[in-house]
């Protein structure tokens, strides 16, 4: 396709009532970036992005219930308050980024032509125009030739790339994104330019350098190729220097490679519609560059858990997604033989957590994939999945299956609340974990009374109940 041709779109119904609502009070409309590309490549966009003459109030004011809280003229119009809505922006002419992120000056504008010179690579500055709606009918416009870039698989920055570089540093990793998703090659002065802007991405924000990396990680090609893409462009030793530290990093291992080999392989062979935990697998051994010796890497899952803490720390990832990654690198050596009773699968089961129990399986088996590592029929992880299953559908792991809890114990030894209950009950566990058949009420309160008068744990005090005695 080309500027001027004629497409023909399926316009979800949200869609056609922003576009016509526009259109109906002389305002052009037209959709722009994302959904257009994904439109000329045959795909059904996820995303309806719409471009308009129109200002921001007037938008506003034209769809009740719509929202506008940015200065950059983006209004969401909500269909019945139901998903994430249209972004609806007004064509904007952008001047200065001193901070390479935000332009300092946006100035509204009429023309959809310098509204697609501010973006920032040729396959996301081409636009849709309707003019039936009714019948899905309008044509491309496509002033810089994205269409034919998208047929050669080439990406190449809008105009001048430095310039466009230099006014968001993000369009460094989304450029890494976009060739690696589209399978595409990068214009020689495109990728000349990210060379020389590489070091200005260290300047990025966390959060939007982590959104960056899970929309790499979940895409459907291997996530492999655009880290060894941003290692060639000279932006993986900024933005992830702890994994680029793995280069050169021997590894015993059956398939050829280092340890960064190792590890981009591991998270490939992780589920894309699990990002996070493909970020696991690429963090899991970041302990192997500082703990070589004699061939060995003694203790690199500790070391590996501090590094990978460090680098979510500064992505700004959220608590429960550095405390699942972070306990996966801990625990990604677990080792197990065939001769482990069942007591000691249960206390493997209640030391990673029954929650993890999933994600460490799914590690060791992309772990395996990765080394080229077969699992014995007997001894292997594989029987220890089952059996930890096994011990999780039917035996007391926590303190919460327990037939006593801590208010039991208060009211059985007179023990006022406090951290005797919970060592008491830590050792119940520890009992309970040896030989399920002690969980019952009578037994445990027994057992407790015999701690408790064997090794006098508590007295008491005048005046007051039992207390611990320190």
């Amino acid at each position: 396709m080309r500027d001027g041709d004629r497409l023909r779109i399926d316009l979800p119904a949200a869609v056609s009532s922003v576009l016509g609502g526009l259109a109906a009070v002389g305002e052009e409309a037209a959709l722009v970036g994302g959904c257009v590309r994904d439109l000329v490549l045959g795909a059904q966009p996820v995303d309806w992005d719409v471009a308009t003459s129109a200002a921001p109030e007037a938008v506003a004011r034209q769809f009740p219930g719509a929202t506008w809280e940015n200065p950059f003229g983006t209004v969401v119009v909500r269909d019945a308050g139901e998903g994430p809505g249209i972004e609806v922006t007004t064509y904007r002419v952008e001047t200065g980024y001193r901070d390479r992120r935000r332009p300092d000056q946006v100035r509204w504008g009429r023309s959809l032509a310098d509204d697609l010179a501010r973006r920032d690579f040729t396959i996301n500055a081409m636009a849709w125009l309707p003019d039936d709606l009714a019948a899905g009918s309008g044509r491309l416009v496509d002033p810089f030739d994205g269409a034919a870039d998208l047929d050669a698989r080439l990406l190449r920055a809008v105009g001048d790339p430095d310039a466009r570089f230099g006014e968001d540093a993000l369009r460094l990793v989304r450029a890494v994104r976009f060739a690696s998703r589209f399978e595409m090659r990068i214009d020689p002065a495109t990728e000349a330019a990210i060379r020389r802007h590489a070091s200005a991405a260290a300047g990025l924000s966390g959060e939007r350098v982590r959104d960056e990396l899970l929309r790499i990680m979940a895409g459907a090609p291997p996530s492999s190729r655009a880290f060894e893409l941003m290692e060639r462009l000279g932006l993986l030793d900024v933005l992830l220097p702890e994994l680029a530290a793995l280069r050169g990093i021997p590894q015993a291992k059956r398939l050829a490679g280092d340890a960064l080999d190792h590890s981009l392989r591991a998270a490939d062979a992780l589920p894309a519609d699990d990002p996070v935990l493909r970020l696991a697998g690429l963090l899991h051994d970041l302990g192997k560059a500082t703990t070589l010796a004699d061939g060995h890497f003694i203790h690199h899952e500790k070391a590996g858990e501090r590094l990978a803490e460090g680098v979510l720390l500064r992505l700004r990832s959220p608590r429960a997604e550095i405390s699942r990654i972070t306990r996966l690198v801990h625990h990604h050596m677990f080792a197990y033989d065939a001769d482990w009773t069942d007591a000691a699968v249960r206390r493997f089961v209640r030391r990673v957590g029954p929650d993890l129990l999933p994600d460490l399986f799914a590690l060791r088996a992309a772990d395996d994939v990765a080394s080229g590592a077969h699992e014995p029929g007997r001894g292997g992880w594989s029987e220890l999945q089952r059996r930890a299953a096994a011990a999780i559908a039917s035996d007391p792991l926590e303190a919460k299956h327990l037939a006593v809890s801590g208010d039991d114990l208060v009211a059985e030894l007179e023990i006022a609340p406090g951290p005797v209950i919970g060592r008491l009950l830590a050792e119940l566990l520890e009992a309970v974990l040896e030989d399920p058949t002690l969980n019952s009420r009578d037994r445990l309160l027994a057992l407790v009374r015999e701690r408790v008068a064997n090794g006098d744990q508590t007295h008491h005090e005048p005046g007051g109940g039992a207390t611990a005695r320190r």
